[in-house]
């Protein structure tokens, strides 16, 4: 079983930075989206405590937070303000905002060889799809179904072109990844079905690919591309099918209904 897992902070929240009047957020969640660390943005506690809580809910026991080496609110929190019991915290710095396969790299210098689980810091991942992703300690994805991350209305349609659509084969393994398919995408199509949300299984196979693979057309090193050159070696990349929603707060505008999703929710890190 996989029990460490590296969550990605140090973005720099372009999106969560930009201004909405008609967002209705908080002072200090206004404080947190006007510096783009939409991890710490307050829900009673910050965002990132709940996505801790579920990790450890699903049986991690150490969790790699990859910032920036400015992000001092986040070492801070985590170190003096409320250090999580649950589970073993430390930090990994990526120093430039460079791409998920850099940070994957970042993580995985501070982690070693083992295995490790992947995942983003504005997204709160159900825990028995973590659990289920962790169970073995081989490279792997969790494929969420279109339909179950759009049936509380908390993702837009559209919104669905943002993410990585997955294209799985008869056992359950990736055959390829498109990130980010734009306007070349219909959502309502059969070859959206199965989505990315950025919940990964991560092998030194997989870290060796990160270190590979060239920087995309945005300029960055991406962790779907690397995931596909691996694939293109020989990498078995197996899948874990997942019916149920995945909170995403990219924007001011998700704050208030992810707010209202985990109202009540235990906190335990």
């Amino acid at each position: 079983m996989i029990t460490t897992a590296a969550i990605l902070a140090r973005g720099l929240g372009s999106r969560m930075r930009r201004a909405d009047g008609e967002a209705a957020l908080s002072d200090a969640q206004s404080a947190s989206a006007d510096a783009g660390l939409k991890g710490m943005i307050p829900i009673d506690r910050p965002f990132l405590d709940y996505v801790i809580t579920a990790l450890a809910d699903a049986g991690i026991t150490t969790v790699v937070l990859v910032i920036g080496p400015d992000h001092d609110a986040i070492r801070t929190y985590y170190t003096q303000t409320s250090p999580p019991t649950r589970v073993q915290m430390t930090f990994a710095v990526q120093d430039e905002p460079i791409g998920t396969a850099n940070a994957v790299i970042a993580a995985a210098d501070r982690i070693g060889d083992a295995p490790f689980l992947v995942l983003n810091a504005d997204n709160h991942y159900p825990a028995d799809a973590v659990r289920a992703l962790a169970a073995h300690e081989t490279a792997g994805v969790v494929a969420f179904d279109r339909d179950a991350l759009l049936a509380d209305g908390l993702i837009e349609p559209e919104r669905l072109r943002q993410f990585a659509v997955l294209d799985i084969d008869a056992t359950d393994a990736l055959r390829t990844i498109v990130e980010k398919p734009g306007d070349t995408l219909d959502p309502a199509s059969e070859v959206a079905r199965w989505v990315s949300m950025n919940l990964w299984a991560i092998t030194p196979a997989l870290v060796g690919a990160c270190r590979a693979v060239p920087r995309s057309a945005r300029g960055e090193f991406e962790l779907p591309e690397a995931v596909g050159l691996a694939i293109s070696h020989g990498e078995h990349i197996r899948v874990v099918r997942a019916h149920s929603t995945v909170l995403d707060l990219s924007s001011r505008s998700d704050v208030p209904k992810v707010a209202a999703r985990l109202r009540g929710t235990r906190v335990h890190t």
